[in-house]
């Protein structure tokens, strides 16, 4: 059965404007398999109009619906010839192409039922979205380390979620690092993804190699959001939690993502190993949901 999301389920979330500037671009238009459904049925049934939304979820637009094509905003597009499930389209300037680049890796943004997408490297999901939105996802685990007002490290940046939530709820400032160029890309396409700002500062940079040179005790709290072990297991390394510890002021926090991996499968308890780390770093640590919420103690630190 292809992917029909639950339009009912898409929400307007956060306003266009945070403290520091702009939230999020308006990308547009953008087409999965459920908006493009929904100009042909609405050109099969001989309609003239139909409401779809052309930016994932954020809002409804007025479409016009005509036999070789259709209109909106005064520019018109045509029908694609192969919608595929799982796939967002987006347009170029002359024809809707897929979301995806492929260099070393395949990168693709992909679509939720939550309106909010998610995006894959070589097919691997990088963001939960089962049983909640990747949207509300971040919302949840940013209240975690309370950014209001505070400066705010945000390792690996991805689409933009946990900087996003940190925008809204009123953090002074977001240092994001990603170093991928082509998942930055997708932030541009993205219209959930917030935009560089005087709040946010994005940073196409490996956070290994740029952490050293934060200064100690610079920041007031850390998300840190790394792909699987077996991805990236230089962020999951005793000497980048000791970094970390480094750059965190004293009674900062950090939110550190792990996920539940299949410990059967595997053999490792990567949850359990990344606590002893971070405790061997100088945190107190303790499990939170799928991840570990750690707080550096002051004049604590085991280097």
């Amino acid at each position: 059965m292809p992917y029909l999301p639950k339009l009912s389920r898409r929400e307007i979330h956060p306003p266009n404007k945070g403290p520091g500037g702009i939230l999020r671009r308006v990308t547009f238009p953008l087409l999965t398999l459920v908006e493009h459904t929904q100009l042909v049925r609405a050109r099969e049934a001989g309609a003239t109009h139909v409401d779809a939304s052309l930016d994932l979820g954020r809002s409804l637009h007025s479409i016009e619906v005509h036999a070789t094509g259709w209109s909106c905003d005064a520019a018109t597009y045509p029908y694609l010839g192969d919608c595929k499930d799982r796939t967002i389209y987006y347009w170029n300037g002359t024809e809707f192409r897929p979301a995806a680049r492929f260099a070393s890796s395949l990168i693709k943004l992909v679509p939720t039922e939550w309106g909010a997408p998610t995006f894959e490297i070589d097919g691997i999901k990088m963001l939960p979205t089962s049983i909640v939105s990747p949207y509300e996802d971040a919302k949840n685990k940013v209240a975690l380390i309370q950014p209001c007002g505070k400066v705010i490290l945000d390792t690996c940046a991805g689409l933009g979620y946990f900087a996003a939530w940190c925008i809204a709820e009123g953090a002074s400032q977001i240092w994001s690092y990603e170093k991928n160029p082509d998942v930055i890309w997708l932030r541009d396409l993205n219209p959930w993804s917030p935009t560089a700002s005087s709040v946010l500062r994005l940073e196409q940079n490996d956070i290994t190699v740029a952490i050293p040179g934060l200064a100690g005790a610079s920041c007031d709290a850390v998300l840190h959001d790394p792909p699987r072990f077996g991805i990236a297991g230089e962020l999951y390394s005793q000497e980048f939690y000791h970094q970390l510890f480094r750059v965190l002021k004293p009674r900062g926090r950090l939110f550190h993502y792990t996920g539940s991996p299949n410990r059967l499968g595997s053999g490792r308890d990567v949850p359990r190993e990344v606590m002893k780390r971070l405790e061997n770093a100088g945190f107190t640590a303790e499990r939170v949901g799928d991840g570990i919420l750690a707080m550096k103690q002051p004049h604590r630190s085991r280097r």
